[in-house]
């Protein structure tokens, strides 16, 4: 599915994400005319389904209830992993039909914002204890937990090596308890938090879910 990656409009330009003083520019671009513009497309046979991402539930909510809405979001793409569970966001998704597509679920070790005293789901010596019981490594149980949870997950990696091994987890099975260990790791720590748009009017991390 083509998603909305983020419910949030930005000035128009070439600019990823533009900015001044540290702050994100915003637009007054509402995501609801956005998704109109996606409804086009599919009507014009140039996808085949649209989605969102970084939606809380209360975006959602909101354009599954937009007037005249003709096709609803097929997945919500977000940020989940042991230290951001997401448990109630997905429960809601699921309740409504849409899928959840996990990224980040290594926690992104590589991303270049990272901070010397930032937790490191791969380095967890609870999760590398599963792992070990399970002759994997902790990035295998990291990306077979949101598949019991009947989530996609998207893992990044560059290393021909390593995306092998990343798709070697259909050959094990975590328990009820260890499943329900790894969800007792949440601690609402987000890799992508996206503070420089923290004023944002759609900024989607102040929402509980």
């Amino acid at each position: 599915a083509l998603p909305i990656y983020w419910p949030m409009g930005f000035k128009a330009g070439d600019a990823l994400f533009p900015s001044e003083n540290g702050a994100v520019i915003p637009s007054d671009t509402d995501f609801l005319q956005t998704w109109e513009g996606m409804e086009e497309l599919v009507d014009a046979g140039k996808v085949k389904a649209i989605g969102v991402s970084n939606f809380n539930h209360e975006q959602l909510e909101r354009l599954l209830n937009k007037p005249g809405l003709k096709y609803k979001p097929v997945n919500n793409q977000i940020e989940c992993h042991p230290y951001l569970t997401q448990v109630k966001l997905v429960e809601y998704c699921h309740s409504k039909g849409i899928t959840v597509t996990a990224y980040s679920p290594l926690g992104s070790p590589d991303r270049p914002w990272a901070k010397p005293d930032d937790p490191s789901l791969l380095d967890d010596p609870r999760i590398k204890e599963i792992a070990e019981r399970h002759k994997k490594t902790s990035a295998q149980v990291l990306i077979r937990f949101p598949i019991q949870r009947n989530l996609l997950v998207i893992p990044k990696s560059i290393t021909p090596e390593r995306i092998r091994e990343n798709t070697q987890v259909f050959d094990f099975e975590l328990t009820k308890e260890e499943m329900d260990t790894i969800l007792s790791f949440n601690r609402n720590w987000r890799v992508c938090g996206m503070s420089m748009s923290v004023n944002h009017k759609d900024f989607p991390f102040r929402a509980e879910f």
